[in-house]
């Protein structure tokens, strides 16, 4: 990621301008020419050199450290928006925000409820299963569950062969790589946090196939994709299931529709007559 020398070079300026010294704790003083604060003021502030300081503001700095954009998000007051503007312009990739973990917005919860004629299902970054409409439940219904020792799509997948079960047989080595290059990515923004140690280790020590595939390094971010559900009521149904994320990234909606001008669409509105009778997969 290249940096925009003269674009980080304004935005500090226009940072810098917006605060006054008040804002900081600092004595406004008098004879203050410039709007708000000096450039003395923001080295003070962000405990930096004021020869840097002020090569940044003209352009002509080398790449600031991370360490130094932490320390001028503080002194300028950035907020988070700001804050990865700053990353972003100085080439650098901006730090992982805050996260939702299991807590639902309600306005997700809304929308949850109003597609009542399209399966939908809201996941956490690590595929734990949040919460799902009925449509949702009717098609899943047992290869997910919100259940808490259940909804882990990954560990599901990887530890319960009843689950497979629900997916065309040829299908299942492309599945596991999909669920473990996306789960691959997840660990990656979230810095090897607690939870997601945690889930690779459990895996790691349930499944030999997750460790293989695990040590390939594959990542990709499940965005879009086909899929093939078998159901025991409605028979084979394929659908396009497209990711929305959450403005934190660590919450995803997914929508599943079937492709258009196929026969999958009858399947699907066979689906919503038949309801939420228990999903029971064949082998």
């Amino acid at each position: 990621m290249d940096m925009d020398r003269r674009e980080l070079a304004d935005f500090l300026r226009r940072c810098r301008e917006r605060i006054s010294p008040q804002d900081v704790g600092l004595p406004a003083g008098t004879r203050r020419r410039t709007p708000g604060l000096r450039r003395e003021e923001v080295v003070q502030l962000a405990g930096m050199s004021a020869d840097y300081y002020i090569r940044l503001e003209q352009g002509r700095s080398p790449q600031p450290s991370p360490q130094i954009l932490a320390s001028l998000t503080r002194a300028l007051r950035l907020s988070e928006d700001e804050r990865d503007h700053l990353h972003l312009l100085a080439g650098h990739r901006p730090p992982a925000g805050r996260q939702s973990g299991t807590f639902i917005q309600p306005g997700l919860l809304y929308l949850l409820d109003q597609l009542k004629e399209t399966p939908a299902q809201l996941l956490s970054d690590l595929g734990d299963l949040l919460a799902q409409n009925d449509m949702a439940t009717a098609l899943f219904g047992t290869v997910c569950s919100v259940r808490e020792d259940e909804r882990n799509v990954p560990w599901r997948w990887f530890t319960d062969p009843t689950v497979r079960a629900a997916y065309p047989v040829e299908e299942h080595d492309r599945l596991s790589r999909v669920h473990v290059a996306d789960l691959r990515a997840a660990v990656a923004r979230r810095a090897g946090d607690a939870a997601s140690t945690a889930l690779v280790r459990r895996l790691s020590g349930a499944s030999e196939e997750f460790r293989e595939l695990w040590e390939l390094h594959e990542v990709a971010v499940r965005r879009t994709s086909r899929m093939r559900v078998d159901h025991p009521a409605v028979g084979p149904i394929n659908l396009d299931c497209q990711t929305l994320l959450t403005p934190v990234e660590d919450q995803r909606l997914l929508i599943f529709t079937p492709p258009p001008g196929t026969a999958d669409i009858n399947h699907l509105e066979l689906l919503r007559v038949v309801g939420t009778e228990r999903f029971s997969p064949t082998g």
